[in-house]
């Protein structure tokens, strides 16, 4: 196992340079020693990846993004995960393609690639075929993407900002937009829109690549510019999920910014916009999300949404298709 990458780290586009096999916490806040802070059937995501059993998600600690906002801001920026050896991540992995699920979903992945790299190979090497998922932020070195590509099978990845000054206020990089569009470009180079998939469940998506949008509240002008831009890019065939659940957190309110739900009128002016450019492969959220998949990292099973998806209370997340 190859851990030299973590001895001068460059993994993110920040490029700390800290020696994390020393113990030194880089940008992301995480050493060498990989944590993960959640590893479970999920039922909250898009419907090509939840299907009737859920996504396979593990959550890996730490985030090279560290957005203010951050829904899972416990595990991002909070500290919270359990440090796990190779052989408990491949353990926990098996795990979960034991209960059926759909496929893995690595979600905030980049700064433990070595681990996940590897993963996936001993995976591979044991005879599983699950689909593996690259759950990410968008906030990539475009140079690194054909080394994912050659491990995982799916892209799915944030395009959260095209306004630069947007950026830098909610993580510090206005360069946020010229990765998030050259990584991207190298994704769907890679392995190609997601693939179809039976819209009932019983087969879930295998390849490709989808994008996700969280529109947040008052900046409206920046998801409609992040349409165009990708429109402009790739085309109203590209796969989108346009998200409609932002919720405050208590940085929102610490810095007076983006501390109010979305209203319903500004997300339906996003998804005109969708409309309009002729996007017709883009999931939608109706509703501004079901506040049981607001996760709480702290306890055991942190999404209450997906207990009642075992218990046969719901079918999947809030997402629908635009147009059907």
């Amino acid at each position: 196992m190859n851990r030299s990458e973590y001895a001068s780290c460059r993994l993110c586009p920040r490029e700390c340079g800290v020696n994390r096999l020393a113990g030194r916490r880089g940008f992301c806040g995480e050493t060498a020693v990989c944590r993960i802070a959640s590893a479970e059937a999920h039922f909250g995501e898009e419907p090509p990846f939840t299907g009737r059993r859920g996504s396979g998600t593990i959550f890996f600690s730490g985030c090279s993004s560290r957005c203010f906002f951050c829904q899972n801001y416990q595990i991002s920026q909070g500290g919270i995960g359990t440090e796990l050896d190779m052989e408990e991540l491949v353990a926990a992995a098996e795990r979960l393609i034991g209960q059926g699920v759909h496929n893995l979903n690595f979600v905030t992945p980049d700064h433990f690639w070595p681990h996940i790299r590897d993963l996936a190979w001993e995976l591979r090497r044991r005879g599983h075929s699950i689909p593996l998922l690259w759950n990410s932020s968008g906030y990539h070195r475009a140079d690194r993407i054909s080394e994912y590509a050659e491990a995982v099978d799916i892209f799915l990845p944030d395009f959260k900002f095209a306004d630069s000054t947007l950026a830098h206020c909610v993580m510090g990089d206005g360069r946020y937009p010229e990765f998030a569009l050259s990584s991207l470009r190298a994704m769907v180079e890679a392995k190609g829109f997601l693939e179809p998939f039976d819209e009932t469940g019983g087969e879930t998506a295998r390849r490709g690549v989808l994008v996700r949008h969280l529109v947040l509240p008052g900046h409206i002008g920046n998801s409609i510019e992040v349409l165009r831009l990708l429109h402009r890019e790739f085309g109203s065939e590209l796969p989108l999920s346009l998200m409609s659940q932002f919720r405050p957190v208590a940085a929102c309110r610490t810095r007076g910014m983006l501390a109010r739900r979305l209203s319903l009128e500004e997300y339906r002016r996003v998804c005109d916009e969708a409309e309009r450019l002729g996007f017709d492969r883009a999931f939608i959220q109706p509703e501004p999300g079901d506040e049981a998949f607001f996760p709480d990292f702290e306890k055991e099973r942190p999404f209450e949404g997906n207990l009642r998806a075992v218990l046969g209370i719901r079918s999947g997340g809030t997402h629908g298709v635009a147009g059907s």
